[in-house]
């Protein structure tokens, strides 16, 4: 059984055409029979020019890059691949962790992830098959999207729909995911209420937040679902959902204003959060109130690992963690909520246990 399972994996494998260049003729053997043996459409090049053309020419869903080679380096390849090609999915390959390009070269270059050359492939696999994963729905939505340009009345019902059915995708992964995003998604809307926003801004919150860990449908379930501690790389790989997420959704017009949420929803206000290191009013305004509906569901949700924290325990947690991980102003909202207007907050946790 195990042997079918893989070969209908590499089967669906060969569904996408995967790019490598590096000016090692070594690695590109190396990384042919490996990525063809796990059923690949494999193309090696040495000459970094030659794969611009064919990025050019050809479709790709993939590319592995080597980060230092002749005449020009891994970074200046993929500034002139964005200049005509902006949704290939990139993973940068180097020798050593010192050698790699700035933080914000690589996102500045949208570059899906990183990792340094070794003789063993498995954490380059373990990136393949994040980005597999998030190409696959990215694929999913362009089609959605392609489909959606009748009437403002079929765009408008195709767009919830296609955000229950991609979100339920997420859900049957990890069942904590489930009743976590739709209460992420009422205690959003439940402060931009306090806040006084727009009926159309209570709209993009309630959908944000029940779309902002989408991004984990291209984390391993292995990393997703462990039950014991993290190690530094897992926990690495689970800190990549919500960029995943974003680029997912960037492809289709439709989703573009709880992008920032799906984002963002994990920086911090003193810039010390992920993935961008965003701080205070840098940070995205819904993604500030995104943050504190998911760290209080985090805080007050029962895990494998802990049980759910006491309340006194949480409006603690929120007023010392105030100008450093929240937005003070909304915190302050917030803590009158679970202060004064908990009976509201009860309501969302007895609708979705």
């Amino acid at each position: 059984m195990r042997k079918g399972l893989q070969n209908l994996e590499n089967s669906e494998n060969r569904n996408y055409k995967i790019l490598a260049v590096d000016d090692e003729e070594g690695i590109i053997d190396s990384l042919s029979i490996f990525l063809k043996r796990s059923g690949y459409e494999f193309t090696g090049v040495t000459n970094p020019e030659e794969a611009i053309q064919k990025v050019k020419n050809e479709h790709f869903d993939l590319m592995i890059l080597d980060f230092i080679m002749t005449p020009f380096h891994g970074d200046q390849v993929v500034e002139e691949i964005r200049t005509f090609n902006k949704e290939l999915y990139i993973l940068l390959l180097t020798g050593h962790k010192d050698l790699a390009p700035p933080l914000e070269t690589i996102k500045r270059l949208d570059i899906q992830g990183y990792c340094e050359k070794s003789d063993k492939f498995d954490q380059l696999l373990l990136l393949i098959e994040s980005g597999i994963k998030s190409i696959a729905q990215m694929n999913e939505i362009k089609k959605i999207n392609e489909e959606l340009k009748n009437t403002n009345e079929k765009l408008e019902k195709a767009y919830l729909e296609s955000i229950q059915t991609l979100r339920f995708t997420v859900e049957a992964k990890d069942s904590y995911t489930r009743g976590h995003s739709d209460r992420v998604s009422e205690y959003s809307v439940l402060i931009g209420k306090r806040l006084n926003l727009s009926e159309e801004d209570l709209k993009i919150l309630k959908i944000g937040g029940l779309f902002h860990d989408i991004g984990k449908i291209g984390v391993p379930d292995s990393i997703l679902l462990k039950e014991s501690k993290l190690t530094d790389d897992e926990y690495s790989e689970i800190k990549n959902h919500p960029s995943i997420g974003s680029h997912i959704l960037s492809t289709a017009s439709i989703f573009q204003d709880i992008i920032p949420i799906v984002k963002h929803h994990h920086e911090k206000y003193d810039g010390h959060g992920y993935p961008s290191q965003l701080k205070g009013n840098d940070i995205p305004y819904f993604a500030r109130i995104a943050a504190i509906a998911d760290s209080f569901d985090a805080m007050t949700s029962r895990r494998t690992y802990r049980d759910s924290l006491p309340i006194e325990t949480v409006i603690a947690e929120f007023e010392r963690c105030k100008g450093t991980q929240f937005d003070p102003e909304i915190a302050d909202i917030f803590l009158d909520i679970l202060n004064n207007h908990f009976d509201e907050i009860k309501e969302i946790q007895e609708k979705y246990k």
